[in-house]
């Protein structure tokens, strides 16, 4: 069968391969036919060579982690024929840590987990893929054009759920969120606050194409500039850019006993100067909290499958700037300058 694959650590390895093996028993008892499979930062970083690990025994490693699939065959009942099925990126690891032990493998201690398309697991881009009934995530039927955008949904989810945990600390009414950057983690951050009852506010840099409007769409403010701009303090801020000189104003511009939850990854080698007795006094005496987020478990998929379903299907699709044949694979790995969700279609 056809995969994406690259070999880890090798730069410019990407290869489309026409006699990738068949997915074995050994990997679930589910086989699924693939539908398609989202494409994020991750995915250009280990084309870049930055990292990624492939499975034990091969040098190449199929990308991947975003899926949606049909069902072919379940023979534990699981799942039917033809139901859409996306699969849960990360596995525990085998030790297990006290986290993975108790199914909350996104927040794994050892660093012992593996994750489909990324670290010792083939990933989701080829065109039959196997997956064991608990990391087996079902669709409802209406999601067959959004249903690759679970992942990064349950990466939101997953936000969202500690940013409300961490706020019971006390008597917490939160009631304006601002979402740094406006690609699909954000604009996915900003559907989940408007879910959850909030006055929110999306900032980019952007003043053109598509963001706006979507941000607009959500009931959402559209900010274009910088934070300090800004003329309120948010209670929660959902930081998705991982510009280092966005996050240090985001600590700053939350309100009092305010939540900065840091979704953005930042690449290393940048500074920017920092008060750090300034920022220390200020988060004290505030009593406000920064946490880091990544991941997502069982519990957060469910919860996206159902977050989606109760979203707009067209505002979904809408983020969805580019479906690309298989056939064309270069091209979904080379970003245009208006794309926010890019997928391969496996059906075209």
């Amino acid at each position: 069968m056809r995969a994406v694959t690259v070999i880890p650590g090798v730069p410019g390895s990407l290869r489309l391969l026409d006699d990738y093996p068949e997915p074995t028993t050994e990997e679930g008892s589910i086989l699924v036919e693939a539908v398609a499979v989202g494409i994020c930062g991750t995915d250009l970083e280990i084309i870049e060579g930055k990292y990624g690990e492939a499975p034990p025994g091969t040098d190449h490693l199929v990308l991947g982690h975003e899926s949606l699939g049909r069902v072919i065959e379940d023979p534990t009942g699981t799942l039917q024929p033809g139901e859409l099925v996306a699969g849960i990126v990360r596995h525990p690891d085998p030790v297990p840590c006290p986290n993975c032990a108790v199914d909350e493998w996104d927040m794994c201690r050892n660093g012992m987990f593996t994750e489909h398309g990324i670290k010792a697991l083939p990933g989701f881009a080829r065109q039959r893929w196997r997956l064991q009934p608990r990391f087996a995530v079902g669709l409802d039927a209406t999601l067959s054009e959004v249903g690759v955008l679970l992942e990064p949904t349950s990466v939101v989810v997953k936000a969202w759920d500690h940013i409300f945990r961490i706020g019971q600390r006390a008597e917490w009414q939160p009631r304006t969120a601002l979402i740094t950057g406006a690609g699909p983690i954000g604009l996915l951050a900003a559907l989940l606050a408007s879910q959850r009852g909030l006055s929110v506010h999306v900032l980019d840099l952007a003043t053109e194409g598509p963001k706006p409007a979507l941000a607009g769409a959500l009931g959402a403010t559209y900010h274009a500039g910088s934070i300090d701009q800004l003329d309120f303090e948010p209670d929660v801020i959902v930081e998705c850019t991982g510009a280092p000189a966005v996050v240090l104003e985001a600590m700053y511009k939350v309100a009092p006993t305010g939540i900065v939850c840091l979704a953005g990854v930042s690449s290393g080698g940048r500074t920017v100067d920092l008060d750090a007795g300034s920022l220390n006094r200020t988060l004290v005496l505030e009593n406000n909290v920064v946490f880091g987020s990544v991941n997502a478990n069982r519990r957060h998929w469910d919860a996206a499958a159902e977050a989606l379903s109760q979203a707009d299907r067209s505002w979904l699709a809408s983020l969805i700037t580019r479906r690309v044949p298989l056939s064309e694979y270069a091209a979904a790995y080379s970003p245009g300058p208006q794309d926010i969700k890019v997928i391969l279609d496996f059906t075209a």
